[in-house]
């Protein structure tokens, strides 16, 4: 029973990425001139459809709008009964539909284009009713459903998803879409943190241990112990950075050099030239530069000047690792 299970699983995936595979042939002037129409839109782009296909285009309209392209949703059963409104001036409308013939799009269609707005349509059937009434056809074609019994959408939606994606990429890059505009529309959860969250964010939390390059090894373990965060900076005379001690400098310090502990000063215990990171960086950036380093702190400069410490935990508890 489980092989059967698994070559159906694995004979619908084959089918699905096959379907996807042939759009590559499909695409054409028509899919090049709709992303050039778009990106200078004034409007958004409102993309319809009904049953399956209109899950797919809420999931296209969630994509365009998180990558720079302003969208909304409209069901095609809805826009009969007053969500026609939805539609201005400036907009252009996108309709899903694997046929292409079915009685909404149909009754749909005239309406739309009473609005005098360009229609894209994604249609796996370019004879059909949509692709001849639509200003641009994009084929979603495919020549069978994934469905043993070749009914349900399955291919077919797969088909308008990845359409959906290249048109989405293809604009992305059209407006230069970076990391910190995606950050401006994701600012929710782990990806949000990751892509906004600095570390003049977090190490502004923290007590800011330090000793000077004379203090006595008690003053050290001290300051690393009520600060709480490992280790501690050390100044110079001038109040500038000489490096830092962590409490595994003072656990080998200990161990190999306990006759002489009492006169130990911080100098001699620190690491000269520790790794350092500036307020506005990424955390997710200064996070990786801990991994690299093998290292569980960071001390913060701003202009020169110590002003902090960041911890490897500050960062886990703000969920970006």
């Amino acid at each position: 029973m489980s092989n059967t299970i698994l070559d159906t699983a694995r004979e619908t995936l084959k089918q699905e990425s096959e379907a996807i595979h042939r759009l590559i042939n499909y695409l054409d002037e028509d899919f090049e001139a709709s992303v050039d129409l778009i990106h200078k839109s004034k409007g958004r782009v409102i993309v319809t459809g009904i049953g399956k296909s209109a899950i797919i285009a809420n999931k296209i309209v969630a994509t365009f709008n998180s990558t720079g392209t302003p969208s909304i949703f409209m069901h095609a059963a809805d826009a009969i009964h007053g969500d026609l409104g939805i539609i201005q001036p400036d907009d252009i409308v996108m309709v899903l539909s694997k046929s292409g013939n079915t009685p909404e799009i149909k009754v749909l269609m005239p309406l739309i284009k009473s609005f005098n707005t360009t229609i894209i349509a994604i249609v796996s059937d370019s004879e059909s009713f949509l692709a001849k009434n639509a200003d641009y056809v994009l084929k979603a074609t495919v020549s069978a459903e994934a469905c043993p019994n070749n009914l349900a959408p399955t291919s077919s939606t797969t088909a308008q998803l990845a359409l959906g994606d290249a048109l989405a990429v293809c604009l992305l890059e059209q407006r230069g879409f970076t990391a910190d505009d995606f950050a401006k529309v994701h600012p929710g959860g782990s990806l949000g943190k990751k892509l906004y969250l600095r570390v003049k964010d977090v190490y502004t939390f923290n007590e800011k241990p330090m000793v000077h390059i004379n203090d006595n090894v008690s003053d050290v373990i001290t300051e690393i112990s009520s600060k709480r965060l490992g280790a501690t900076a050390v100044l110079d005379e001038n109040q500038q950075l000489a490096g830092i001690i962590t409490d595994g400098d003072i656990r080998r310090m200990i161990q190999y050099q306990t006759d002489k502990l009492k006169n130990i000063k911080a100098s001699e215990m620190m690491s000269a030239n520790p790794k350092t990171v500036k307020p506005g960086t990424l955390a997710v950036k200064a996070f990786a530069t801990m991994e690299e380093n093998n290292i569980t702190q960071l001390i913060v400069i701003d202009k020169e000047a110590y002003v902090g410490m960041v911890h490897i935990h500050d960062f886990i508890k703000e969920g970006i690792v």
